[in-house]
């Protein structure tokens, strides 16, 4: 692996701050504590309702933006204030946010009139130009966090438990998903579709699919066909696990190198510990 992350730009300047674009979980803490270890300097730009307290006290005040969703105004300010060289954004950001709960200051108001559809992709990708129009590098989102994402086979150890042919079916319904910019993850069972990914997130299709209580059902987790690595990467973690099992569904196919697997270790120790089977698929 190359130093720090194979997912880092080939003219890396490690002297240049990192400023943390930081969302919910531990996403952004896994990255923050990465950057750390790998000693290289790093700033924090922090939600109110939405990053983590405890990530945003282990910075000075020096060192962090505190600011509202939609402030994009203060976002580029702080990135400016940071000298920043470079910045990665991490977690997610509530999604009703986009239609309630948001404070669009008058760069975020031209921004959102600007775009004539309102999705991840359009919304972030328009942020993404007005950070690198600074000079700041938007990084790939999964630099650092190498060691967590998915890999090809079967990850917990058993042999999985839903035959190939729905397997392959299940994928195809998620990248046609992903293609359509519907959502990157699906329910199937046996060839039928029990539920698709959309705007409500993956917690609460997971918990659809489980109101229809039945057996043999596999959780497809992919990326969109053109995926714009600086945002919106698909991650599976202990929630999404916590909520599978919560559903009664014990299979699980994630696209291996392109999703992100939180918390590897634990995951794959508690997905043993509760009998949900992962495998990474190419």
């Amino acid at each position: 692996m190359p130093p720090f992350s194979e997912f880092l730009p080939s003219d890396f300047e490690p002297r240049r701050p990192i400023a943390l674009i930081a969302g919910q979980g531990v996403y952004p803490k896994l990255v923050a504590a990465a950057v750390r270890t790998a000693r290289l300097p790093l700033k924090l730009v922090a939600f109110e309702e939405e990053t983590p307290p405890e990530l945003v006290d282990t910075f000075s005040r020096a060192d962090c933006r505190r600011l509202k969703v939609g402030q994009l105004g203060r976002l580029l300010e702080a990135l400016r204030d940071f000298q920043a060289g470079y910045a990665l954004m991490a977690g997610q950001i509530t999604p009703r946010r986009l239609f309630k709960g948001l404070h669009p200051d008058l760069k975020a108001t031209r921004l959102l009139l600007s775009l004539k559809r309102r999705n991840a992709e359009t919304i972030f990708g328009a942020i993404a130009r007005e950070i690198e129009s600074l000079g700041v590098t938007l990084l790939d989102a999964r630099a650092f966090l190498d060691d967590h994402l998915a890999t090809p086979g079967c990850l917990t150890g058993r042999t999985f438990p839903i035959a190939d042919e729905y397997v392959r079916h299940g994928i195809q319904i998620a990248r046609e998903c992903a293609r359509l910019d519907i959502g990157q993850g699906c329910v199937v069972r046996k060839g039928t579709v029990l539920a698709v990914e959309a705007f409500e997130g993956t917690d609460e299709m997971l918990r659809r699919a489980g109101g229809f209580k039945t057996d043999d059902t596999l959780f497809v987790k992919t990326v969109k066909t053109n995926q714009d690595w600086r945002f919106d990467v698909p991650c599976f973690g202990l929630r999404t696990l916590e909520t599978m099992r919560d559903a009664h569904l014990a299979a699980a196919a994630i696209e291996a190198g392109k999703v992100l697997l939180l918390e590897r270790p634990a995951v794959l120790q508690q997905a043993r510990a509760w009998g949900i089977s992962l495998r990474g698929f190419q």
